[in-house]
């Protein structure tokens, strides 16, 4: 999503140079947020081996959307000590964020979300119903995981998502025992009421722009029969409406926002960063710590209560196999000795695909103005000042959830507008004045799975999606471009309005537009069910419903690995709720409840709208 802050990185000096013209040293380093406190603790935290270092009650892997959550609750109790390591390096530099802009600023999205600096920048397989394209993926390695490099739009799902998990053996992880820890998390700008929370870590923020474009959308989607909702993670998703997102006082508010940086003083906690984990390690089937590489030197640390593997839907099925857990025989063509035959691990793999429907704009009012260089150093300057302005934001402030057809009981499309157009992930600058809708269906029926390439863990794993595999994949997909376009054809868009760019006009037939499918459509960047929570009796299940991986003892995996099944929506949220319930299970705390918590269904299933 290039759609603001592409080139900007050309820009650098010029922006530091007027910077330097206008303020005093000292001012500068206020405006940076050179915090030294916090970057001496920072540094003191940092370091692996002191004297008490080689043990410790926790160890987790992965300082991510759930690590970091894990981290922060486990702490909360003096008596236990948790070691978090992270893969990848910090979110700040001597401190700053302001310094680390492209992480920090939420129009520089695509900056990192295309870098390998902070990213595993994973690929699957060539995937043969996308006429053999390989798909781009990914994923955080830096503190906060994903929740430094995504979209920051703040989505939980639908309620009937985890009364499903329940059903699909999660149990104890239906709505009523889900909804508890969202709100615990959260700490919503418009307060607290039966769904928002008011009192946690996450600050989360409503859009609320007065673009002209993002009002057009949500007043066509009325005119196309579609109700309006005031909160799409309340009480009815489905609709259109305003966005949350994970944005606070003008920044991107990660899970190292949220939970690492408050924790990070404590002194029952150390954290190490550019940390690769190659190995669990086992005494039988009991996890007693891990093997990790730092610096070019391979070293242990071990764990006298459990070993906690939050690297997310890739890194943790692929930690597992490289330690001997997973399908025996894989593991013993690659040489891994076996620790537990558990055939599920990396299978399950479930991801959203989605689609771009873009037209030209008739008015100069999109963000492409926003995108020429001076406007790019002024945009700059203000968030490095204030936090404020067009920087501050996403742009992604409306979407929408709806049914594909009638007799689907809750909505299974999801849709988000932007009032400026993308290519390639944002890796290329756009070229006119446009806007879009990120458009795909929500449960798709193709299942994938992941396998390792080899026994070196720097060895990204094979990924194979197996996307569009199944003709409701395909039909679901066909939908989502025909709906968009009767939306867009409304008369609020009447004078914004220009040329299709995007399937284009000559894109009509149903065999025309399965085809743009295939050549257009991509991830939505939410991998998941992996390593699939579910009974012990399942054989395809990986973690039991306390989040133990079955067959061993003294570990288990908490992140969005562990659903069952994929969510109605974006997964940070979910993953940040998982986290959130996991903590109390692992403190032996009993699980938070809230009973009979009213959720909309439609009138009617008779018909779509």
């Amino acid at each position: 999503m290039s759609y603001l802050m592409k080139r900007f990185k050309c820009h650098g000096p010029v922006m530091y140079k007027v910077a330097g013209s206008l303020f005093k040293a000292h001012t500068l380093k206020n405006m940076l947020g050179i915090n030294e406190k916090q970057f001496k603790i920072s540094r003191s935290s940092s370091q692996l081996s002191s004297g008490k270092a080689d043990s410790y009650n926790y160890i987790i892997i992965g300082a991510g959307s759930a690590g970091c959550v894990l981290a922060n609750r486990l702490t909360e109790d003096p008596q236990s000590t948790v070691l978090l390591l992270e893969a990848g390096p910090k979110d700040t530099l001597l401190g700053s964020k302001r310094l680390m802009w492209k992480i920090h600023m939420p129009a520089a999205l695509t900056y990192n979300l295309c870098d390998e600096k902070y990213n595993w920048y994973y690929h699957t397989t060539a995937q043969r119903h996308l006429d053999n394209r390989v798909l781009y993926w990914p994923r955080g390695r830096v503190w906060g995981g994903s929740s430094s490099l995504n979209a920051m739009v703040y989505i939980r799902g639908h309620a009937e998502d985890y009364n499903r998990w329940s059903r699909e053996g999660a149990l104890g992880w239906d709505y009523e025992h889900c909804l508890p820890y969202f709100k615990k998390a959260q700490t919503h700008e418009l307060g607290p009421d039966q769904y928002r929370g008011g009192n946690g870590p996450l600050h989360v923020s409503r859009g609320k722009t007065n673009h002209p474009l993002h009002q057009a959308f949500l007043e066509a989607a009325q005119q196309a029969g579609y109700p309006f909702t005031d909160d799409m993670n309340g009480y009815q998703q489905e609709g259109f409406g305003w966005m949350d997102m994970t944005i606070h006082q003008g920044q991107r508010w990660s899970t190292a926002s949220a939970y690492l940086r408050p924790a990070i003083s404590r002194p029952n906690f150390s954290v190490a960063e550019k940390t690769l984990v190659t190995k669990i390690l086992f005494q039988g089937t009991k996890c007693i710590g891990v093997e990790y590489l730092k610096n070019g030197q391979r070293k242990k640390v071990f764990a006298n209560k459990e070993v906690i593997l939050s690297g997310g839907a890739i890194n943790s099925p692929q930690l597992l196999m490289l330690s001997g857990i997973g399908n025996a025989d894989d593991l013993k063509k690659l040489g891994i000795p076996v620790v537990c035959h558990l055939p599920g691990v990396g299978q399950n793999l479930q991801d959203h695909l989605e689609v771009y429907v873009q037209h030209k704009c008739t008015k100069p009012i999109t963000l492409y103005s926003a995108q020429k260089p001076l406007s790019m150093v002024r945009i700059g300057l203000e968030w490095l000042w204030k936090f404020t302005g067009e920087g501050a934001t996403a742009h992604l402030e409306s979407g929408g959830f709806i049914r594909s057809e009638p007799g689907v009981p809750h909505p299974d499309i999801q849709f988000h507008f932007l009032p400026s157009q993308v290519i390639d992930h944002g890796r290329v600058a756009s070229t006119m004045e446009a806007y879009q809708v990120h458009v795909g269906p929500m449960r798709s029926t193709s299942v994938g799975w992941l396998k390792l390439k080899s026994s070196d863990p720097n060895d990204h794993p094979i990924i194979e999606p197996n996307y569009l595999s199944t003709e409701r994949d395909i039909w679901e997909f066909r939908q989502c471009v025909k709906l968009t376009r009767e939306i867009f054809a409304q008369k609020a868009f009447e004078k914004f309005r220009g040329p299709e760019i995007q399937p284009g006009d000559h894109v009509q037939s149903d065999k025309e537009i399965d085809a743009f499918i295939r050549q257009k459509v991509d991830s939505a960047y939410h991998p998941s069910c992996t390593c699939k929570m579910g009974q012990p009796s399942d054989s395809t299940a990986v973690v039991d419903p306390q989040t133990k991986v079955i067959g061993v003892e003294n570990l288990r995996v908490v992140d969005a690995s562990i659903m069952p099944s994929v969510i109605t929506g974006n997964l940070n949220a979910p993953t940040i709720m998982i986290a959130e319930k996991a903590a109390d299970i692992i403190k032996g705390l009993p699980s938070l409840q809230e009973k009979n918590v009213p959720v909309y269904k439609p009138k009617t299933l008779e018909t779509q709208r």
